[in-house]
């Protein structure tokens, strides 16, 4: 997002984080209406960009959407869409993507309150994994021609009872209403929230044998000082690195692996 949008999401997460603070208030049920708005909003484009016209007042467009949505979903819900809809965007799409996100920090809050926030994180990046090689379930879940119900079913069938319930409706609202990106890039954005909520970073380590719990913690300590930040380990077994690590921050690579060493070792004989 640019400009004014940017500023207008800035300004949607602090009410959130603001709404989500009190114990009285239910996150997991602030998510699912937030989801629900932003299939509302995603479906329906003449009233995103009513509700996003820079000619109308603020005022007038949250009054709007008070009265599309009371009785609809909660207060608390109607209140932070009223607050986004009172801001500027440079795009239509972006409020809909704002209050998408929105909806799935709400659940991330929900499960960091219960102290499930690692497991989801963890199950988020496996599940990607598991995706990843096997083409036939990628099929499957990224299938255009696949009903909702249908691709939501194979999910449960997938994660029900053996992941965390936050974990299961991220994944499903995700292959349900994918919004043009990719299954790998809506895992991947899902991570980065889930890491975002601690203030950290997501590594993503790949070695040729588990780690021990005395080299992760060297490991996460030695990633947080070199990047100062708190720093969450994806943790990847994969035998063709050899030997050692391969740790990957963003678009960075830190290779330490005897594959890589030796690769690097040819190319120079080659040259």
């Amino acid at each position: 997002m640019n400009g004014a949008s940017r500023e207008a999401l800035v300004a949607a997460r602090e009410r959130l984080d603001a709404l989500t603070d009190s114990a009285s208030v239910d996150a997991a049920k602030v998510a699912g209406e937030l989801a629900a708005v932003t299939a509302l909003l995603d479906r329906e484009v003449s009233l995103r960009r009513v509700l996003t016209d820079p000619a109308q007042p603020g005022e007038a467009k949250a009054v709007l959407a008070g009265r599309l949505l009371g009785g609809q979903v909660g207060g608390e819900t109607v209140d932070l869409v009223s607050g986004m809809v009172r801001a500027r965007w440079s795009q239509s799409r972006d409020l809909v993507d704002a209050v998408e996100e929105l909806a799935n920090t709400a659940d991330l809050t929900a499960a960091q309150r219960a102290g499930a926030l690692d497991d989801v994180e963890d199950e988020l990046f496996r599940f990607g994994r598991i995706v990843g090689a096997n083409k036939e379930l990628r099929s499957a879940l990224t299938d255009k021609a696949a009903t909702a119900s249908a691709k939501s079913g194979l999910v449960r069938g997938l994660l029900g009872g053996r992941a965390n319930p936050v974990t299961e409706r991220l994944v499903a609202r995700l292959v349900t209403a994918p919004r043009g990106r990719s299954l790998e890039a809506g895992l991947e954005s899902l991570s980065k929230l889930a890491a975002a909520r601690r203030d950290r970073m997501v590594a993503v380590v790949t070695s040729a044998v588990p780690l021990s719990d005395g080299q992760k913690q060297r490991l996460g300590a030695a990633l947080a000082t070199l990047y100062g930040r708190h720093m969450h380990l994806n943790l990847d077994v994969d035998p063709t690195v050899l030997g050692g690590i391969q740790v990957r921050v963003g678009d960075e690579l830190i290779d330490g692996s005897v594959a890589s060493r030796l690769g690097e070792a040819e190319r120079r004989l080659a040259g």
